[in-house]
């Protein structure tokens, strides 16, 4: 959640005050403070203390309320309903009166319990927003703009398509030794789906398919590697490709490519729309996007670059306005129950491609 602090030190300056840090690590916690008291933000923490647990942070805090909980522990910590990996619900007893922002995917647990979680959320009333910040994109919110072009020329999406492609010298050959959804903790693969849900609306989560490449497999090996795979039990390695393919309940269809493959150390990351005689082709959102839109009837597209991009600072900015109730609650674009469906895709990509994988076994 560092980018997170920054922006939000940003967009609040002087009015920022971080009252609590929790974190079982008391050194790793106390050494974050101090690098914060150390830098230009150092107004923002001189209040901050640092507890071991929300329950003693809310008996030492008796007289603050604070507005905003920035809920960035581990997924396995958090989204669902059994004890030590319920945080949200910890956060809600403690400070009934707290905005939740959460990082992404909001857990790595079952996903029924995560919507216990949402239900328990939504019956007290809790402001809940999630880290998906493609969403928002950066000064100028793209996908919604795409969004309302799609609304007001009276389109019907027919297709969503996602790519990504990380580089193979990115340290992004380990993979999970908990029970988690694919590729969680690199998250751009959630991330993607996301937006493809945002674009698609529901997914009709039987319909998804999925295919792998293994390391293994003659496709899967690699000439340029960040070190030694052959320390990593091969069931803990991620696949090289995953392609993923569904319907959505509206009737459209969506696909997802992550594939490791290029070498260096930057993303190749696409996304496209296709709808009547119109393609949104979104490039580079994680650094310099650039959005292409070919119209009907016309050979040359659109090209629109947006420098200095930041969905971070967009997205948080939103999140503290409904806070501050300077705007509707609509205006947080990725709500807890919305971000459990994405999170539910992800669990459906990896069952179907580790049923896929197992077949040819």
């Amino acid at each position: 959640m560092a980018k997170t602090i920054v922006s939000d030190i940003i967009i609040l300056c002087p009015r920022l005050r971080v009252v609590a840090l929790v974190d079982l690590d008391a050194s790793r916690a106390t050494a974050a403070l101090d690098a914060k008291l150390a830098s230009p933000a150092a107004h923002a923490y001189a209040d901050c203390k640092v507890f071991p647990t929300v329950a003693e942070a809310a008996r030492s805090m008796l007289s603050q309320t604070p507005h905003i909980a920035i809920v960035g522990a581990p997924p396995f910590a958090r989204g669902t309903d059994i004890p030590g990996r319920d945080l949200e619900l910890q956060l809600v007893e403690a400070f009934p009166r707290c905005a939740l922002f959460v990082e992404k995917p909001v857990s790595s647990g079952p996903e029924d319990a995560c919507w216990r979680v949402a239900d328990v959320l939504a019956k007290k009333g809790t402001l809940v927003g999630v880290g998906y910040m493609l969403r928002h994109g950066g000064t100028r919110p793209v996908p919604e703009d795409v969004r309302l072009t799609i609304t007001s020329a009276d389109l019907t999406g027919v297709l969503t398509t996602a790519t990504i492609k990380p580089s193979s010298s990115r340290p992004l050959t380990s993979v999970r030794k908990r029970p988690v959804p694919y590729v969680p903790q690199r998250l751009i693969p959630g991330l993607l789906g996301d937006l493809s849900r945002y674009f698609g609306g529901d997914v009709h989560l039987p319909s998804v398919v999925a295919h792998t490449v293994q390391p293994h497999e003659a496709p899967g090996k690699l000439s340029a590697k960040r070190f030694d795979e052959d320390l990593i039990p091969p069931e803990n390695r991620l696949p090289r490709l995953t392609s993923a393919t569904w319907k959505y309940r509206g009737g459209a269809v969506g696909t997802l490519t992550h594939v490791i493959a290029l070498h260096g150390n930057t993303y190749d990351t696409e996304f496209e729309v296709y709808a009547d005689g119109y393609r949104f082709k979104l490039v580079d959102p994680y650094g310099t996007p650039k959005l292409c839109i070919r119209r009907p009837g016309v050979a040359e597209e659109d090209v629109h670059v947006f420098k200095e991009d930041d969905p971070f600072r967009t997205e948080l900015e939103t999140f503290v306005d409904v806070v501050e109730e300077r705007s509707s609650r609509d205006r947080v674009l990725s709500s807890y129950e919305d971000a459990i469906k994405t999170y539910e895709l992800t669990w459906a990509i990896r069952r179907a491609s580790e049923a896929a994988a197992a077949s040819y076994a």
